[in-house]
């Protein structure tokens, strides 16, 4: 239960003074109902109106956005454009970040959202929560690929990668599902096979799949049976 000024402010869209005037002069619905007293307390469920439009008052946020290149997965940079310029100045002020990392080039599925707990179980190695890739090389993918890739390799570096999986599609072109998430891998890779990455691009991250109806640069709010699928993995020990 939280103040009803709160739970305004708690948006985004307004400041706590903002919230309490919004309250005064009987723009704000709770259920179908005007409410004037902003200390009166309601669960960040129930609906809310201002002005005869609905807002949510829940704290925690879980958004698909589909990532374009040329943005970098962060929620600040000094010298970059991250993926928050694209979204509404209200949800930039709720504490969203991006549940993992894309490389700025590479583009697709990213979560972003402002709940720590999840994203951490999501992102925890001893989940080995899977993630699947479109791959493009330069260069031709043949089936000593899959089976180097299915092994497992340590790079000339000595990191080791684990086992993962290469979907042959053409010539040049694979799914590759990784069940960990290093620096670069499926570049660095796929240069270990003598192949360069020219297109990457993520397309499930554990039980969600990007929806392809998404635009580049184009965000959603995740549907409750999305968020209940990824509780489930949080879940999962």
């Amino acid at each position: 239960m939280e103040r009803l000024e709160k739970l305004l402010a708690g948006t985004g869209r307004w400041s706590r003074k903002e919230a309490a005037e919004l309250i005064r002069a009987g723009r704000v619905k709770v259920e179908g109902e005007v409410k004037l007293r902003r200390e009166e307390k309601f669960p960040d469920t129930a609906l809310l109106q201002v002005d005869g439009e609905t807002v949510s008052g829940q704290r925690l946020a879980y958004l698909m956005l589909h990532k374009p290149a040329g943005l970098v997965s962060a929620t600040d940079d000094p010298r970059e454009t991250t993926v928050l310029s694209l979204l509404p100045e209200h949800l930039q002020r709720i504490g969203l970040f991006p549940a993992g990392r894309l490389d700025k080039d590479t583009v697709g599925l990213l979560l972003l959202t402002n709940d720590g707990a999840l994203a951490h179980a999501l992102l925890s190695p001893r989940r080995h929560v899977d993630k699947t890739y479109l791959v493009r090389v330069e260069g031709v993918l043949d089936e000593d690929d899959t089976a180097a890739f299915r092994a497992g390799m340590t790079l000339s570096d000595g990191l080791r990668c684990l086992p993962a999986e290469l979907e042959r599609r053409s010539a040049n072109e694979a799914l590759v599902t990784l069940r960990e998430g290093k620096y670069h891998q499926i570049k660095r890779m796929c240069a270990a096979r003598g192949k360069s990455v020219v297109f990457l691009k993520r397309l499930t991250f554990g039980p969600l799949t990007l929806d392809e109806s998404l635009e580049e640069g184009a965000w959603r709010a995740l549907t409750e049976a999305e968020i209940a699928a990824l509780r489930a993995v949080e879940g999962k020990q």
